[in-house]
């Protein structure tokens, strides 16, 4: 497999980040050019200039040899074994996904995961629908950024029925889409952060994340549930004033993501708790399918916006952060730096705002304009079809997908030429990343568990869908 920029010559690794040689990248913010040294051959993507920690995972289970482990039943009650549940009711869980673990102490000797009990039925639900009235399920899925996921199933319709967005919605569906990122972001730090005890961090985050709701709240109506997307543009065109309130956002929020990168990145307490747990190799990672920032804090620089680029995104000027060692605390490291590499992007989609509409122009598609539809025959016959039958979308099959907040969001669709889908299947990147869950945690402790799940931002609503 082949990555673009795979790699990475030092120089060119984000440096925004104040982190100190020995804990993160090898020079710290506010170093002066003259003051690099030259460069060296370049780093491949497999190694680091911060040599892989010591992790947990390498301890030798002296007192429970790996071939007992694997004859464990399912409720065992041994001498020397604990067996407990995580979840659901664990704060860290949600309330709807848990793990069963068998400790030695407090030593994790096995876990097995439960995927969920949410069972949400978004793909059944999505069959029962016509194409348009999909939209809401979407917003369900990674409810963080549920206009990622808008983007995501209506590019993979629009291929099914060969239309292409005009381009000022492209231009929207990419700020609104990289403001998403930036609060999916923001929740999943904060809220790992506050799992750890580190509340301050939570409201800073979370006020960030409540300036970009108002946003999406005057754009579309709702503060969470979005549902701004449709097939062939967006429900309507953004609001007069829009320019200034995204202006606004690109000087408001570096100041939250500054506080708490000043707060956390140095701090001895969470380089304890992060450094070293749960550090995952660029192989394991593509070997479970990993993707987004878990599969890039591995040192992997593969985001789908670079490699299979829409809307433009390989017109943009931005990098692609990535870790070395792959674990909590590269994690959180890679997904601070996207925050600023989304702003940059958002800063030249404004400034490149062209003027137009923001649907095509195809009455099959989108209903005409009101005026039409109260002054011809043809608009209100055109009208009449689309709330009663839907649009028609050619047979046939497409797997599209797109970079959300977790990774690689796909959406399978089957079309048998109807007005609702014949089959749709979601790819949810958190049910790659947390497939695994239950080896890579063999080894950690107790305490570990809550760290390691936030730092894997685990989103229930596409995890079990």
């Amino acid at each position: 497999m082949v990555f673009k920029d795979a790699a990475l010559e030092p120089e060119r690794m984000p440096r925004t980040t104040p982190v100190p040689e020995r804990h993160g990248r090898p020079y710290p913010t506010g170093t002066r050019m003259d003051e690099i040294p030259e460069p060296r051959e370049p780093i491949p993507y497999a190694t680091s200039p911060r040599q892989r920690a010591a992790t947990r995972r390498d301890v030798t289970f002296d007192r429970v040899p790996r071939e007992r482990i694997e004859e464990l039943e399912e409720d065992p009650l041994t001498e020397d074994l604990m067996v407990i549940n995580i979840g659901p009711s664990h704060p860290a869980m949600h309330g709807t996904f848990r793990l069963k673990c068998w400790l030695d102490g407090e030593t994790i000797v096995k876990a097995i995961p439960e995927v969920g009990y949410l069972h949400r039925c978004f793909e059944k639900m999505s069959e029962t629908h016509r194409w348009q009235e999909v939209f809401p399920y979407t917003d369900r899925l990674n409810y963080m950024s549920p206009f990622l996921n808008n983007v995501g199933y209506a590019m993979a319709v629009e291929r099914l029925l060969g239309i292409e967005v005009p381009k000022r919605a492209q231009r929207i569906r990419v700020i609104l889409g990289e403001l998403s990122r930036i609060m999916d972001h923001m929740v999943a730090v904060g809220t790992n952060l506050v799992d750890l005890g580190a509340l301050t961090n939570f409201w800073y985050m979370f006020r960030g994340r409540e300036e970009i709701y108002s946003l999406l709240e005057h754009v579309s109506g709702a503060r969470m549930m979005v549902a701004y997307g449709r097939i062939g543009g967006l429900m309507r065109d953004v609001h007069e004033g829009f320019e200034d309130e995204v202006r606004a956002l690109l000087k408001s929020l570096p100041h939250y993501i500054d506080d708490v990168d000043r707060l956390i990145t140095n701090n001895r307490i969470f380089i304890d708790r992060a450094r070293g747990i749960h550090a995952i190799t660029p192989e394991e990672a593509i070997d479970w399918g990993w993707t987004g920032p878990c599969l890039r804090s591995t040192g992997v620089p593969y985001d789908i916006r670079k490699s299979h680029p829409y809307y433009d995104y390989d017109q943009f000027d931005w990098q692609i952060p990535v870790g070395t060692t792959g674990d909590v605390y590269d994690r959180y490291l890679v997904r601070m730096e996207e925050m600023r590499q989304s702003l940059r992007i958002v800063e030249q989609a404004i400034d490149d705002l062209p003027d137009g509409p923001v649907n095509v122009d195809d009455w099959s598609v989108t209903p005409p304009p009101k005026h039409y539809v109260y002054n011809s025959i043809e608009g209100m016959v055109a009208h009449f079809k689309q709330v009663f039958e839907g649009i028609q979308v050619p047979a046939g099959e497409v797997y599209s997908y797109t970079e959300a907040g977790n990774g690689e969001l796909g959406f399978y669709v089957v079309s048998d030429g109807g007005g609702t889908p014949y089959r749709i299947h979601c790819r949810a990147p958190c049910f790659a990343i947390y497939q695994n869950i239950g080896v890579t945690l063999e080894g950690h402790m107790v305490s570990d568990i809550v760290a390691i799940i936030g730092s894997l931002n685990i989103i229930a609503g596409e995890l079990e869908r």
